[in-house]
């Protein structure tokens, strides 16, 4: 047997998690001196570049003494939280990180629930002990009181501490030791995770957890080998979730090595790879031995609690920016997205219209970022919760939500929240003159929230949310407050008309911009829509008057992002997404169709 490790990586969403798989790869070796690679390497995506966050969860492997560790880096957002807890099921231990400053957060309470429920064995990781403001011996204790509060067993609950700055690749058990490097952290994931159980004499047993997608070759399953050793060539029987088993071959054995990937002949029990060959593989499939196949259990995924419908754009503007346009284009684009994403469902709900369900908003305004980065053109409507019947009683998702705001602020916060159906269930004082709140809330209620809240704290506030449950059906819950400033006319925006509009409201667009009737250029400031000409021009006269050579002074537009412009509509409403441009409209663009449809 080769001597493996197998562990993932979790935490709240920045508290370092794969600038720590950084240090890990460059101080293990696994990165030859001639090679350059980039800071947060395992982001591969141009997102994730952008953002600074982790969208998909990626496996690495690196060499420590003759041991190989196999590590998977996760998501922290909340909004990929089935990632997670597929992850977890195929490591043997857990690096948590908690960041030095704030401590325990709701996706740690999250992945720490579902890591001690799993019985795995976790290193908590203190990271950015660099940081002025930090009070690791605070944070040790949060964590103890966590686990001790989720019913963690004794074995758990004697976890080791590391602190660390990953960034600068610092660690050290204790924090009066003199800064080191991160041996002690590869030493106590040798020392303290146990290794994988299972044999390479048993009958063949492996599980896929992931899912990537190769032209080339196909689809490709990355899975945990729990008995048994897969060979390139071998018959395999794949058995599925609903009890069907294919028989199929595989084709393509890859093994890992830092961010390589290469093709190897075979692999033992308690490796991680990936193969190719068998087609129709799903998120939680089993390979098995053809002779005695012995299906492992289905992996339960989280139930989406969103849904936006995607269709096709029929503005006056349509098919001028977008390569794909049609149909055909965007429904092949989304069930290509189906195929690798298990957390998405879709379903074709009328001529040119598809419902796309998501664990959030992040996730789905994600994939229309990556679509409209492709050359798709599309619409999108308001985000909606899916709400179940449980037992003949109506429900919704709710959401523990946690905010830190300015102390000063933290009454106009509450007094939102509370209009919003929101339950407060602790306040505790962060010291700097911070306060964390926490409520319970439900997920309709937090749908262009987020904005609002900025504004409220000054751009001070941090929130986080995380699912909480099902529960009752709340009633209705307050929305935007304020109208939308519509076009009336094609053409043009002028500097002239916008001037004289800008009294009016908040506007999203400057001058020299496309509009058409129904779209929507501003916010109006008083709660009803209000129909403006911003392409009127100023009209010449042969008289000389005294006021004609005033400047016009614009205040700078509000920049309408793909999350806030998602945020922000109500349902009446849509965006039209194109590769140039994010324009927001009326569903109905005259004003005699909008007054018809609101009888």
């Amino acid at each position: 047997m080769q001597k493996i490790r197998n562990i993932a990586v979790i935490a709240h969403v920045d508290h370092g998690k794969t600038t720590l798989v950084d240090g890990l790869l460059e101080q293990s070796g696994t990165f030859g001196a001639h090679e350059q690679h980039e800071e947060r390497a395992m982001d591969s995506n141009a997102l994730e570049k952008e953002r600074g966050i982790t969208i998909l969860s990626k496996n690495t492997a690196i060499r420590y003494k003759d041991h190989k560790i196999n590590i998977i880096d996760t998501p922290g957002h909340a909004d990929f939280g089935g990632e997670v807890e597929r992850v977890l099921k195929m490591v043997d231990g857990v690096l948590v990180l908690v960041d030095a400053y704030e401590g325990v957060m709701p996706q740690t309470k999250f992945v720490v629930k579902k890591m001690l429920a799993l019985g795995k064995k976790p290193i908590v990781v203190i990271n950015k002990i660099d940081k002025p403001s930090a009070e690791p011996d605070r944070v040790v204790d949060e964590m103890f009181d966590l686990f001790a509060a989720m019913d963690a067993t004794e074995d758990q609950l004697d976890f080791p501490v590391i602190y660390a700055a990953a960034r600068d690749g610092i660690a050290k058990l204790d924090m009066a030791d003199p800064d080191g490097n991160f041996e002690c952290i590869f030493e106590t994931i040798l020392d303290k995770i146990p290794e994988p159980e299972g044999d390479r004499e048993n009958h063949t047993q492996a599980q896929v957890f992931t899912l990537d997608y190769d032209n080339y070759v196909g689809k490709i399953g990355i899975s945990r080998i729990f008995n048994g050793v897969i060979k390139k060539g071998d018959n395999v029987m794949l058995a599925k979730a609903d009890g069907e088993l294919v028989k199929g071959k595989i084709s393509k054995l890859i093994g890992f090595h830092g961010l390589n990937r290469m093709e190897i002949g075979e692999a033992e029990a308690g490796d991680i790879v990936a193969f190719a060959g068998l087609e129709t593989v799903d998120v939680g499939d089993t390979i098995c031995d053809p002779a005695n196949p012995m299906p492992l259990d289905p992996m339960h995924i989280e139930e989406p609690t969103l849904t936006v419908v995607f269709s096709v754009n029929d503005s006056p503007l349509a098919g001028q920016e977008g390569k794909h346009v049609t149909s055909n284009k965007l429904k092949d684009r989304l069930e290509a997205e189906m195929t690798t994403n298990v957390a998405m469902k879709l379903e074709v709900v009328g001529e040119g219209k598809f419902k796309v369900s998501g664990r959030g908003e992040l996730q789905i305004t994600i994939l229309a970022e990556n679509m409209r980065r492709e050359g798709y053109e599309f619409g999108v409507s308001r985000p909606e919760v899916i709400v179940r019947e449980i037992e003949g009683v109506k429900c919704e998702p709710f959401e523990h939500l946690v905010i830190d705001v300015p102390e000063e602020l933290s009454g106009t916060v509450i007094e939102r929240l509370g209009k919003r159906k929101a339950e407060m269930k602790s306040m505790v004082p962060m010291g700097q003159g911070f306060q964390r709140i926490e409520f319970e809330i439900p997920a309709r209620a937090l749908i262009g929230f987020r904005g609002q809240f900025l504004t409220d704290t000054k751009g001070e506030g941090i929130m986080n949310h995380s699912f909480l449950e099902f529960r009752p059906y709340s009633g209705t819950v307050e929305s935007r407050s304020y109208g939308a400033l519509i076009s009336m006319e094609n053409g043009d925006t002028l500097a002239y008309s916008l001037f004289n509009i800008q009294d009016r409201g908040v506007l999203f667009l400057g001058p020299q911009t496309k509009v058409y009737e129904g779209m929507i250029v501003g916010e109006h400031s008083r709660s009803n829509d209000l129909v403006v000409n911003p392409i009127k021009g100023k009209a010449q006269s042969n008289v000389r008057s005294s006021g004609a050579d005033e400047a016009i002074k614009l205040i700078p537009h509000r920049e309408m992002s793909l999350e806030r412009a998602l945020e922000w509509i109500e349902d009446d409403e849509l965006l039209e997404i194109t590769p140039k441009n994010i324009r927001i409209r009326k569903k109905f663009l005259t004003e005699s169709e909008r007054k018809r449809n609101s009888r």
